[in-house]
């Protein structure tokens, strides 16, 4: 393998030459080569990444104030309380604390009392309290209890299920009859989000010019090599079958030098986290963005990253000046909204699929007024419905609290909850494409007419090619296709 100084050297027949700090030696001036710059055949859009979006995301943390806190949870409970008003036409919201004789609709978010879970801390019948906001109960906790007959009301047909976990925002249909808990009879489901291809009207004609354009995209996700080592030998493989196959984007998600990583945490080793990083992924993708000078790399943090200065999630992305200085490299806030030709993607690091699964109660329920979504029947496996949850809670992240034993997976800041929405305000549509990495099982399948993809990790030799089709009737999902499995070693 060429040297750094060879490398640097083999580059001087490039377009221009880009001076940049090292991130290794801050003082120290490297002299690269930006080669071919000519332009990626796939329109990149992000609107995180303009400077205004920039400063929020690059706050300060470990500042947060009760007060704050408090005003981000209740936010998110009073939002999702319009929507319900909204959907199924009701002009009043009860109060789960106060007794009545008919039965009310109370909107409020989940939560554990640890007493009744008998130390286990895990959600239970027994255990399910709900919490009203300020606004609509004075932010009373209220056990709840389940009917015999409990219904589910305007979900995905065929669930035959609903699933509850601590920090999910819920309407509820019951009453309190004075005995210290709310009983309820009915859950109603939120209005899901509009697909993309139900709005295009809405994006205006750019977009539906932009779908025609077809695309290849490589995902991967950290780790890139073993706990017990930092030779990065999966990462090498499943390099030289993207440097072969040249897809027009290549996404990386990370951790990239993993902070849990044995070597990394016992100090056994003589590189820093900057020079790992350097080697194993800046040099590289260098290289492949010379000798392919049509592809697009998308680099998104993990709050375990030894080389980002922000490990807080939302997180901002990383600050490498060299990455910063390559305009086809794109450094990406975790979690983040983007859009691909057109094709609408949102993405996270944080196992939040994991976490889900360990925490749900799942409780068996009649369903009435189920949505008729057309087509292909809705997917009910366990996969799909873990997906659905972060897609009808509208969020990358719906827990609170986190569990405590996974809460250093996260280290979520409450008072930026806003920044783990997962639509835009300008465009309050479903992502065509979500990404989630986890270490359940990998898996590809379409939820609610979005393509949900857990790519797993390339510690395990399993990585995600999605291909985009081009633009032609029926929705976006039915031009994606997307394999998920092992790489050769």
């Amino acid at each position: 393998m060429l040297g750094l100084g060879s490398r640097m050297n083999a580059r001087l027949s490039g377009v221009g030459l880009v001076n940049t700090t090292s991130a290794s030696s801050p003082q120290s001036i490297v002299t690269r080569t930006i080669g071919k710059l000519g332009p990626s055949k796939v329109t990149f859009e992000c609107r995180e990444l303009e400077p205004s979006f920039q400063d929020k995301r690059d706050y300060k943390y470990m500042y947060e104030k009760i007060s704050e806190r408090s005003e981000a949870l209740d936010e998110r409970i009073d939002e999702f309380a319009g929507l319900i008003r909204k959907h199924y036409g009701l002009t009043d919201l009860g109060d789960p604390s106060a007794s009545t004789d008919e039965a009310v609709v109370v909107v409020g978010r989940i939560t554990l009392d640890a007493e009744a879970s008998s130390g286990h801390g895990k959600l239970n019948e027994a255990s399910v309290y709900i919490e009203s906001s300020r606004m609509m109960g004075s932010g009373a906790r209220v056990p709840l209890k389940f009917t015999p007959n409990l219904k589910i009301k305007g979900g995905p047909r065929g669930q035959g299920n609903v699933s509850l976990f601590p920090g999910a925002i819920v309407a509820v249909k019951g009453r309190n009859g004075g005995g210290g808990w709310f009983t309820v009879y009915e859950i109603m489901s939120f209005p899901p989000l509009a697909s993309s291809a139900t709005s295009v009207a809405q994006t205006g004609a750019v977009k539906q010019e932009l779908q025609g354009a077809a695309f290849s995209m490589a995902i991967a996700c950290g780790p890139y090599t073993q706990d017990s080592d930092l030779s990065y030998k999966p990462w090498s493989s499943l390099f030289a079958q993207i440097a072969s196959q040249k897809p027009d984007v290549v996404f990386l998600i990370g951790p990239f030098v993993d902070s849990t990583n044995q070597k990394i945490k016992t100090g056994d080793t003589d590189q820093s986290p900057e020079d790992l990083f350097e080697s194993q992924f800046q040099e590289n993708l260098h290289d492949f963005l010379e000798s392919s000078s049509h592809s697009l790399v998308l680099i998104l943090p993990s709050v375990r990253d030894m080389t980002s200065h922000h490990n807080v999630y939302p997180q901002s992305p990383l600050n490498i000046p060299s990455l910063a200085s390559h305009p086809r490299i794109k450094s990406l806030p975790n979690p983040c909204r983007f859009s691909l030709n057109g094709v609408t993607f949102a993405a996270t690091s944080v196992d939040v699929l994991f976490h889900l699964r360990k925490e749900q109660l799942v409780l068996r329920a009649e369903e009435i007024d189920s949505l008729d979504t057309g087509g292909e029947p809705p997917a009910t496996d366990v996969m799909a419905g873990l997906s659905r949850h972060i897609l009808h809670q509208r969020s990358f992240y719906p827990l609170f609290p986190s569990p405590l034993d996974l809460s250093h997976e996260v280290n979520l800041d409450v008072t930026h909850l806003e920044h783990l929405v997962l639509y835009s305000e300008e465009v309050p549509t479903a992502p065509d494409v979500l990404i989630t990495p986890s270490r359940l099982k990998q898996f590809s399948k379409v939820v609610d007419h979005t393509v949900s993809i857990n790519p797993s990790f390339v510690m395990k030799n399993v990585s995600a090619n999605l291909v985009y089709g081009g633009q032609h009737e029926g929705p976006v999902s039915s031009r994606i296709k997307v394999d998920v499995g092992k790489f050769s070693e």
